[in-house]
């Protein structure tokens, strides 16, 4: 992890992905909820998906070298970074002094970022919102919505001015 030990300030979360939205909220986040003279806590919260996972009958298992494997974990931590480098970016271009901790998960999104707030015990937890429509959500979930009605912390859901 990186940045500083974040048990006695303002501690923010936000949950931050590959996606614009997810930058956008980053973004308000650091307009709307830490002010220039702030001591928050800033931590950047990023989920790996989980690894794919073969039964032990099929065939393409037995075709996974050690290559792959190494390739696909590369391309994991190529992710990581390559998410946290757009955040870092996003963080510096505000005038603000603002410390910063990086947690990354792996598993399902929704049950990570919860067991994660559950940990660090964040005063707020901000995230992203896709604007998936009525089908898609209930089809797939709702990462952000399953968060806000399980954490016990204030959660902002930051919808992208695209969003209807």
């Amino acid at each position: 992890m990186e940045g500083i030990s974040v048990e006695n300030k303002h501690k923010i979360v936000v949950a931050v992905d590959e996606s614009e939205e997810s930058m956008h909220a980053l973004s308000w986040c650091l307009s709307n909820l830490i002010s220039h003279n702030s001591t928050a806590a800033l931590v950047l919260l990023y989920v790996k998906p989980p690894p794919a996972m073969y039964p032990s009958f099929d065939v393409a298992v037995h075709m996974f070298s050690t290559d792959v494997i190494t390739a696909v974990e590369k391309y994991g931590t190529d992710l990581v970074n390559s998410v946290m480098q757009r955040a870092e970016a996003v963080y510096r271009n505000f005038n603000k002094v603002v410390n910063v901790e990086r947690v990354i998960g792996s598993g399902e999104a929704k049950d990570v970022i919860c067991n994660t707030v559950e940990k660090l015990k964040p005063d707020t937890l901000v995230m992203g919102s896709h604007g998936y429509g009525f089908l898609r959500k209930a089809l797939l979930g709702s990462v952000s919505e399953h968060c806000a009605k399980r954490v016990k912390c204030p959660v902002v859901i930051v919808k992208h001015p695209h969003d209807k």
